[in-house]
């Protein structure tokens, strides 16, 4: 199976064309190669996504014959990232969500409960 169809049918990406574009700004490694998107995936195979600052990687367990229910991921592929990396990612989230300028963008779902209590009562 193509990488993109793979990466898209294991919910790693939501289109077929976001994953494509992933790979053409070189955010995708198979077996720590930069590949192109027609590259074959098989059991066995790590790809690794890049998640500034860090490149999260997977195991091919199996290959499916067609995009599959969330649920099902775990059971085609399985999460080699290391626990130190995940950690750096998840404090860069907060980091950036700290630096959020309140009332900027769109509201989160705090702000939104916030402005329902204020104009219920």
């Amino acid at each position: 199976m193509r990488i993109d169809k793979f990466l898209w049918c294991v919910r790693l990406f939501k289109t077929r064309s976001l994953a494509t574009d992933a790979i053409k700004r070189e955010q995708v490694k198979l077996a720590d190669r930069l590949v192109k998107a027609s590259a074959e995936v098989k059991p066995g195979d790590v790809i690794a996504l890049r998640e500034p600052p860090v490149w999260r990687s997977w195991e091919v367990l199996r290959i499916p014959s067609a995009r599959v229910g969330a649920k099902l991921v775990p059971s085609l592929i399985a999460e080699r990232t290391s626990f130190d990396d995940l950690e750096k990612l998840e404090l860069t989230r907060l980091a950036k969500a700290q630096h959020r300028i309140p009332g900027e963008g769109r509201p989160t779902k705090r702000d939104r409960r916030d402005m329902d209590r204020f104009t219920q009562g």
